[in-house]
């Protein structure tokens, strides 16, 4: 990987560091500020409005500023942001903390549409999702050391100890991002900004493998949403645990995403991102199912723990292969907006997965299998041939004519082999 990636990568994993440390030490302020549940739940309710919120801004500025520089502005506002909550003495104060949580959330969601647009820009098409694997493993290893982090900054140093770990993780990233990347930034017209953003949405309605992309991405979030909220009851019900035991099984998910980071780049090797996606997609959901219905058997819990921590591999390569999706079929100069589009489609989908999982009468058992059928369906529709590149057997090549077809000609040449191929790759 080049030396403009690495300090990406770095900048990257410094600042979700601190995302995650604040992320895990507010809500325990919170509480311990206030005792009340509500009040700390709203907490995490004001955290996940701005990304739906500032979508549609996100990914215009990442496609109208330089991507660096927008990077640097928006870590050293994080850092800015954080200096009113050293004015917090008590619950009257509860207002000002959600504020401050969502203007952290707000522009969290400006950095990550910057970052993954300029990824491309700085690897090799073939090292393309090699290098979002290691992104996914920058996230995984951001949650283990800032949610750890989070819980004994605050019990030894209090919130001003956790501010100053969070600035200080936005400055180092600043740090990494000064020196330029050598990718000219190309001045670009400037509509307003509603015109820019209904021109990537354009972008995903003109190109049918980015349509097919929103039936995928938008399975995989109403999964990802019925997870969440089925998980505790999962737990509780059927294991008989605890908020310890839930909270060991979802961090433990985490070491199996840092082996999944690892194994992208080996992935990415024999198969295109697009079926890299699909059998990862397939692969999660099985595993899954096979979790949710292990009670019928056993609920030996060091099981569910080794269960889990598998889970954590295909998912980080399904991550993975669906960034490196977006960002081939994307051209440059649209690419924030069309990430930004499909980070918001993810989130409202994941919202109705979790409307779904509280309305659906299908007993606890049902609803996750249905949770996981839903990853296993995501991942076949990801691996249908004809159904992503139906224009083919119409005699097209490409329905806008600007060569975007290039992108599934590759992959029909990495990915979709000739049917002796695949048995030479199984030996």
């Amino acid at each position: 990987m080049s030396r403009a990636f690495v300090r990406l990568w770095i900048a990257g994993f410094v600042s979700e560091i601190g995302d995650w440390l604040l992320q895990v030490a507010m809500p325990i302020f919170v509480y311990q500020l206030t005792g009340s549940v509500g009040a700390t739940a709203t907490t995490f309710v004001v955290a996940l409005l701005p990304s739906l919120a500032l979508s549609p801004l996100a990914g215009v500025l990442a496609d109208r500023w330089d991507r660096r520089k927008l990077m640097i502005a928006v870590s050293l506002l994080q850092a800015a942001a954080l200096l009113p909550l050293l004015l917090v003495d008590g619950p009257a104060d509860l207002v000002l903390v959600n504020v401050v949580t969502a203007a952290q959330a707000g522009l969290a969601a400006l950095f990550e549409p910057a970052k993954n647009a300029l990824l491309p820009t700085l690897v090799p098409a073939d090292r393309l999702a090699a290098a979002n694997g290691l992104i996914g493993l920058n996230s995984n290893l951001a949650r283990l050391i800032g949610a750890s982090l989070g819980g004994i900054v605050l019990g030894y140093a209090g919130l001003p100890g956790v501010l100053l770990a969070d600035a200080a993780s936005f400055v180092l990233a600043v740090l990494f991002l000064v020196r330029p990347f050598g990718v000219p930034h190309e001045a670009r017209v400037r509509p307003p900004v509603w015109r820019a953003w209904l021109e990537g949405l354009r972008e995903i309605r003109d190109r049918r493998p980015l349509r097919r992309m929103v039936v995928i991405v938008g399975l995989m979030a109403m999964s990802q949403g019925m997870f969440v909220v089925l998980f505790v009851v999962f737990v509780t019900e059927r294991l008989g645990g605890g908020a310890a035991e839930t909270g060991l099984l979802r961090g433990v998910q985490a070491v199996g995403g840092l082996l999944g980071g690892l194994l992208v780049g080996l992935v990415a090797r024999r198969l295109s991102a697009r079926r890299m996606l699909g059998w990862a997609l397939v692969v999660f959901g099985l595993v899954a199912a096979a979790g949710w219905n292990a009670p019928w058997f056993t609920t030996f819990f060091g099981f569910f723990l080794a269960l889990f921590a598998v889970a954590g591999a295909p998912g980080v390569v399904a991550g993975a292969g669906m960034l490196s999706v977006l960002q081939q079929e994307t051209a440059d100069e649209s690419r924030g907006r069309v990430l930004s589009s499909f980070f918001s489609l993810y989130d409202g989908f994941q919202a109705l997965g979790m409307v779904l999982a509280a309305v659906v009468p299908l007993g606890l058992t049902g609803l996750l299998d249905v949770q996981a059928g839903l990853y296993v369906l995501a991942g076949l529709l990801a691996l249908q041939h004809r159904w992503w590149h139906e224009h083919e057997r119409r005699g097209g090549n490409d329905e806008r004519g600007d060569g975007a077809g290039l992108v599934e000609r590759h992959e029909g040449e990495r990915g979709d082999r000739t049917p002796e191929e695949p048995e030479r790759l199984h030996h």
